[in-house]
């Protein structure tokens, strides 16, 4: 299944208020930020991989792909009206995709929609 456009975080200010707004769980491979998003609807998530945490662009590309190709098998795990952001670290592209794999979904089981800052 593929990602429809909805599903992505695409503008500064979105990744942004996830960011400032958002909690953060270190995964060792990748940190994952996420927030509950006030309006409803799907999941979105955004993709992140620096240059200094990650190295040249092929490097980053290839973090990247694996990150998305994990969301995108395990979306399901994920509440709706979250967003989230994955950042990848080095040790991303160190570990087995079966690691990682089994990282975002122990993550994933732990996230539990609250209410959004601006509703309490």
């Amino acid at each position: 299944m593929r990602l429809r456009p909805g599903q992505h975080l695409r503008r500064n200010a979105d990744f942004g208020a996830v960011r400032e707004q958002g909690r953060r769980t270190d995964c060792g491979a990748f940190l994952l930020t996420w927030r509950v998003r006030p309006a409803a609807g799907p999941a979105r998530v955004g993709f992140v991989a620096s240059r200094a945490a990650v190295g040249d662009a092929v490097h980053r590309n290839r973090a990247k792909r694996r990150l998305r190709e994990i969301y995108r098998k395990h979306q399901n795990l994920v509440p709706p009206s979250l967003d989230l952001v994955l950042t990848a670290r080095a040790a991303l592209l160190r570990l087995a995709y079966a690691d990682v794999e089994a990282r975002f979904i122990q993550v994933c089981q732990k996230l539990t929609p609250t209410k959004a800052p601006s509703d309490v």
